[in-house]
């Protein structure tokens, strides 16, 4: 049980990812490469708010927030919105790649590239829980992302204006048609994003550190956690994360730590082939 444990606290991370990626994917239609590194950032300003500043927990996790909302909304504006409608849809995958690539750069020059310690917000001292032992920090990542990722799942079924984010990833100009303002939906889909991503950074830097390429390994398995759930299923992406960790911790244990990554492209390839769309997407109906 305490390689379960350990497979959910990943799978929470990256988890988180998922949720991150289809926030803007919803509301905007954008694919935000760069989102693993907003977490990144996260877990640096919880790092400067709880250890450089001496800041109690509560104004930590609110600089961490805003912090990270603000670098969003910066980086919608500068490589987001100038190509909105032009007819090259691919042109944003490549500038939030570079903006991944930007964000990893300032991190290693304001903070180093050693990962520094985040201080957790919750004793140290193991739980014994249904047979196993997990620490109250995992518990707690795990408790919240669930939280977090039900909750914006019902937000995009059941409210007015995560249903108008629905209409906007399905067609932007039908939408817009209607009276719903797109870009408004867009530029919220990246604040919220980013300040769901600062406010993990305390929690996220506890487990991980905070250092300046945890983005790589967040964003590939972010991805393989969107694509096994399903891209715009805010529920899908966050049981494809914790799948994802579960199968990574399993095989860890069982195969040897040289073979994770390798099961896990391998489970998520399955996937693939038999679900091309993921196991909780599916397949778009139009009328002619």
């Amino acid at each position: 049980m305490t390689t379960v444990w350990a497979g959910l606290a990943t799978g929470a991370i990256y988890s988180l990812i998922a949720i991150g990626y289809n926030i803007v994917l919803l509301a905007s239609g954008t694919f935000n490469f760069a989102h693993a590194q907003l977490l990144m950032v996260g877990t640096f300003l919880a790092y400067t708010g709880a250890v450089t500043l001496g800041l109690p927990v509560l104004p930590t996790v609110l600089l961490a927030m805003i912090g990270v909302a603000a670098i969003a909304l910066i980086e919608e504006r500068i490589a987001i919105r100038p190509l909105l409608g032009r007819s090259d849809s691919h042109g944003t995958l490549i500038t939030t790649v570079g903006a991944a690539t930007i964000l990893d750069g300032l991190a290693a020059v304001i903070w180093g590239r050693e990962p520094l310690t985040v201080p957790s917000v919750l004793p140290d001292r193991p739980l014994d829980l249904l047979g196993g032992t997990v620490r109250p920090v995992d518990l707690a990542l795990i408790g919240f992302t669930l939280v977090v990722g039900v909750g914006l799942h019902l937000w995009s079924r059941h409210t007015l204006t995560g249903l108008a984010s629905l209409a906007s990833a399905e067609d932007r100009d039908a939408a817009s048609a209607r009276g719903i303002n797109v870009r408004l939906l867009g530029v919220g889909a990246f604040a919220l994003a980013g300040a769901v991503a600062g406010v993990f950074g305390l929690l996220v830097g506890a487990r991980t550190y905070a250092v300046f390429d945890l983005g790589h390994d967040l964003a590939l398995f972010g991805f393989v956690a969107i694509a096994i759930g399903g891209s715009g299923s805010q529920l899908g992406g966050l049981i494809g994360g914790f799948a994802t960790g579960l199968v990574y911790a399993f095989a860890a244990r069982y195969i040897g730590a040289a073979y994770p990554q390798i099961v896990v492209f391998a489970a998520f390839l399955l996937i693939l082939f038999l679900r091309p769309r993921g196991l909780f997407g599916a397949a778009l109906e139009r009328r002619v």
